[in-house]
């Protein structure tokens, strides 16, 4: 029997340059996802399940039904879409966003920034189908963070500096930046405003 983890969840890529759909399997399959690739919109299409949870990696500029097509076909379902381009502009991303894509990247982009995206695309979806209120996203996703993430979550939604918040915690700065880009992805949170608004919401909804 394999000692191998199952994968953490399940990811379509669809890009029509092969050389582009391995390298992002490479990149999904070392991070823990099981990655599923389409050569385009058409045959992503026939082979989606709107049931299963999943998420999306699409190249905007596909042969045949564009980006922008396949977000509209599966608007309905609870897909994250992340688009990934290269050949982006900020009307496109705005537009992109507008239509309810999770996040819009750029090529080349990196391991990083793509794992991330993808974890919190997946962690959205997974609390969308449970039907999670606001406030219970937020405590599913504040329970997530280790006791020193927490600490630094507060300090940051308190409006702290990290060198502040190094000195109060005991840590060196680089470390506290650490802990910071975790809370950011482990809270689902695309910028310091979000995090924020995300507390502020809990305060207000709590009784």
């Amino acid at each position: 029997m394999s000692g191998a983890a199952a994968p953490a969840g399940l990811v379509h890529v669809v890009e029509d340059e092969a050389s582009i759909r391995r390298a992002l399997e490479r990149v999904l399959t070392a991070g823990g996802y099981a990655a599923r690739l389409h050569d385009s919109a058409e045959s992503f299409l026939a082979a989606h399940d709107p049931e299963a949870p999943a998420c999306a990696v699409v190249d905007m500029h596909l042969p045949g039904l564009d980006g922008f097509a396949l977000q509209a076909a599966v608007a309905a379902s609870p897909l994250p879409v992340i688009f990934l381009t290269g050949r982006g502009d900020i009307s496109m991303s705005v537009r992109a966003m507008k239509g309810g894509a999770f996040d819009f990247l750029t090529k080349p982009v990196e391991a990083e920034t793509l794992l991330g995206a993808v974890g919190r695309a997946l962690d959205e979806a997974a609390e969308a189908r449970a039907g999670l209120s606001g406030q219970a996203r937020f405590e599913s996703r504040l329970r997530r963070l280790t006791p020193r993430e927490r600490e630094v979550h507060d300090a940051v939604v308190a409006g702290e500096p990290n060198k502040r918040i190094a000195y109060d915690l005991g840590l060196a700065e680089k470390t506290v930046k650490v802990h910071r880009a975790r809370v950011m992805t482990k809270m689902g949170a695309r910028s310091l405003a979000d995090l924020v608004r995300a507390a502020v919401t809990r305060r207000i909804e709590e009784p």
